[in-house]
């Protein structure tokens, strides 16, 4: 039995059947596309991934995002701007180049990156994003940033390339959601690949809000600095890159320590920046740090077109839409206009002090019926250049007082017409006899002024008038004063009307209508022919007449008065504005010798009060009939200013007799307007020489009015209580048609 080996257990038929049943069903249990959770695993690791799932989803979802963010990009569009952002307001800058008024809904005016310094450029680039000239609009780590700080419960933050903030300023809103800043993300990557990046930027400072109301660096620059953009130097654009940040609290860095210390900080990390990007060296830093902090000047929230500054801003809105038609009243209100007039600070102020103060002294509305809706106007002009420095339109939009007192038809001028009467003469002679060429007039020449004589025409008939029962017209002086034969010099002096209603007939309306357009009057402004027209129912406008005598006072050389120098639009010159041209109205001989009669108004005739101005001064009076209005104009070789006062209920207008106003019975030219024209005018003139006129040439003896005695005296000037100069009537003897109602005033189209 030793010898005999063991046989192995066999295994049975049925084992290996069992064994192989239970092997091809593991076989032929399908397999799942993805084997999630996984199979042959228990507990938790049946619900654990595997790497390879792990890779396989996060190459899945970045593929997803890809593509959506892909097809977004594709297929999203570059919006067009919001209305808002095209919205800009149009700026009035005084003479001097400081704000004088704006008008519109926003304080935005757009300005061309050209404009813009390139150290302040350089200011915002590195302060916001100093990479900006080489990314492609948009920094995936500010993103980035964003998002983190948004994920621990922060708010959205920015995160943002220039080339963003200017998407969102320009294209989009202010909220703070992340269906806003994907739409920023990818419009600014779109825009950064098409479009310059000079544009952007200047895109982007022109929609920065700066605070202080202000919308863009141009508006910035003015409200924080009084200055253009062009005129900011590197520190003062650091402060304005700094605000951009912070805008609410950075407006009163001006006066609140807090905002002082904060924006400092600010300020100085900017500089630092400049360093850091290569834009500024040490030592110009080491400079603008001894300068110390550029203080902002102090913030006055706008006041609106309160003053004078409603009239200054309706002058010259209306000669720059007469200048160049395509400047309309809807263009207008869209802005972006920046308007630059020729109005003087200072002397705009004066004028208006100089009424208030004469107004406080001679009129008390409050006690007396008489000073109520007494109204003033006054303009004052550059002789030499023909520049309106300064008027006085009325007490202002805020008194609800809206038509311009000094540049509106309706005011009869009176006598002070009559200087335009005696320079046609000097000029075109006069027909002293029918059928005669006309003759040579001078100063000297004599003329009957005596009151109520009856006035020829050129052909030897008498002037009728169908009120009078006689048919005949008598023309009056303010007086019953016998003056006799007296020079044209001595009538002018006393404002004495008859020699003057005798030469205007003499010389004809024609000549003498010729005579006012060429010293700038205008046309509509002319009263039709009657006897009347030559002592003044004309109705000139302050302006006009201002720039009239200007031209005496600069020896004939007549420029018309204007009130803007330069607009733009956008940035862009517009074409047109250019300065008048000067033009010979007048020879020389004759408006010197005007002049030299004028001077006799002030030195002894009805302008004296105008004395106390203490300088070599001419001027004229001019009362008109029923003392409805009073004028004073007068000049020196470097101001020509006139002063209008009338009364006219707004409620009804009308002109209204200025009889009893300022306690006075009767109101004359050389009374309240002399007063309030000297007051302006010396200080108009304060450290200025007193410069003479210059000397008027010899005219000669002249031609006396027919039937004067070649040896006639000169009668002595009556004693009179003002300087006047109506054109009146005796009762029942109507004078010459001089309107009673005033005209609804209008403003002229050109000044």
């Amino acid at each position: 039995m030793s010898g005999t080996r063991r046989r192995p257990p066999q295994r049975t038929i049925s084992g290996s059947r069992a064994a192989g049943r239970r092997g091809r069903a593991r076989t032929a249990s399908p397999r799942r596309w993805i084997d999630y959770p996984r199979a042959g695993r228990a507990g938790v690791r049946r619900w654990l991934p595997s790497w390879r799932q792990v890779l396989a989803s996060l190459l899945l979802c970045t593929g997803a995002v890809a593509a959506a963010v892909g097809y977004a990009y594709a297929t999203i569009t570059i919006p067009d701007p919001n209305p808002s952002t095209l919205l800009q307001n149009n700026v009035y800058y005084w003479s001097d180049g400081t704000v004088l008024a704006t008008d519109g809904s926003v304080n935005r005016q757009n300005v061309s990156l050209a404009q813009v310094p390139q150290g302040v450029q350089g200011d915002f680039i590195a302060a916001e994003n100093a990479s900006f000239y080489s990314d492609p609009g948009i920094d995936p780590q500010g993103i980035a940033r964003a998002l983190v700080h948004m994920g621990e419960g922060g708010s959205v933050q920015s995160g943002s390339t220039i080339t963003q903030q200017f998407v969102k300023n320009t294209y989009l809103d202010q909220s703070q959601t992340l269906t806003r800043k994907f739409k920023e993300v990818l419009i600014s990557a779109k825009i950064g690949a098409s479009m310059s990046k000079q544009r952007i930027l200047q895109g982007y400072l022109n929609t920065c809000f700066f605070g202080r109301r202000a919308n863009g660096i141009e508006a910035a620059a003015r409200v924080y600095y009084d200055l253009p953009v062009e005129k900011l130097n590197v520190s003062q654009g650091a402060f304005l890159a700094a605000a951009v940040n912070e805008p609410s609290l950075f407006q009163y860095a001006d006066s609140d320590p807090t905002a002082r210390a904060q924006a400092q900080a600010r300020w100085s990390w900017v500089l630092d920046r400049m360093v850091q990007t290569g834009k500024l060296t040490q030592e110009q830093r080491a400079r603008y740090a001894s300068a110390g902090f550029p203080v902002p000047k102090k913030w006055t929230p706008g006041s609106g077109l309160t003053g004078q500054a409603g009239y200054l801003v309706q002058l010259a809105r209306s000669y720059v839409q007469q200048h160049d038609p395509g400047v309309t009243d809807s263009s207008l209100s869209r802005g972006g206009y920046q308007i630059h007039t020729t109005f003087d600070r200072k002397k705009t102020a004066e004028l208006a002090q100089a009424v208030a103060k004469v107004r406080a002294g001679r009129l008390d509305p409050a006690h007396r019926a008489a000073d109520r809706n007494v109204q003033a106007g006054a303009a004052s002009v550059d002789p030499a250049t023909g520049r309106i420095l300064a008027v006085y339109g009325g007490p202002g939009y805020e008194q609800a007082h809206y038509s311009d007192n000094a540049d509106t038809s309706g005011v009869p001028v009176g006598s002070t017409f009559k200087p335009v009467v005696l320079a046609s003469a000097l000029q075109y002679g006069a027909v002293l006899k029918p059928g005669t060429s006309p003759a040579s007039i001078t100063p000297a020449s004599k003329f009957n002024g005596d009151d109520g004589i009856q006035i020829k025409d050129q052909q030897g008939t008498y002037v009728t008038d169908d009120k009078d029962p006689t048919g005949l017209l008598h023309q009056h002086n303010d007086t019953t004063h016998r003056w006799g034969n007296i020079s044209l010099r001595t009538a002018m002096e006393q404002s004495v009307n008859t020699p003057y209603v005798q030469l205007g007939e003499d010389v004809g309306y024609a000549d003498v209508a010729r005579t006012a357009k060429a010293l700038g009057l205008r046309p509509q402004s002319l009263a039709a022919p009657s006897a009347g027209f030559y002592i003044g129912t004309s109705t000139p406008s302050a302006i006009r007449m201002a720039g009239a005598y200007a031209t005496f006072a600069a020896s004939g050389m007549q420029i018309t008065p204007y009130s803007v120098t330069r607009v733009t639009h956008d940035g862009a010159v517009l074409p047109g504005f250019r300065a008048p041209a000067p033009v010979r109205a007048l020879p020389a001989a004759v408006a010197d010798n005007v002049t030299d009669v004028l001077r006799g108004v002030v030195t002894r005739g009805t302008g004296t009060k105008a004395q106390a101005l203490g300088r070599t001064a001419a001027g004229k009076t001019g009362t008109t009939d029923d003392y409805r209005s009073a004028w004073f104009i007068g000049y020196t070789r470097q101001l020509a200013t006139s002063v209008v006062l009338f009364k006219e209920d707004p409620a009804h207008p009308q002109l209204q007799s200025l009889a009893g106003v300022g306690g006075l019975q009767k109101v004359f030219g050389g009374d309240i307007p002399t007063e309030i024209w000297t007051r302006y005018m010396s200080d108009a003139l304060s450290g200025l020489p007193d410069l003479p006129f210059p000397a008027p040439a010899s005219l000669g003896r002249g031609t006396d009015e027919p039937g004067v005695p070649s040896a006639s005296p000169t009668p002595r000037p009556a004693k009179r209580a003002g300087g006047h100069g109506r054109h009146t009537t005796t009762t029942g003897t109507p004078r010459p048609s001089l309107p009673t109602a005033r005209p609804k005033c209008r403003p002229h189209k050109c000044h």
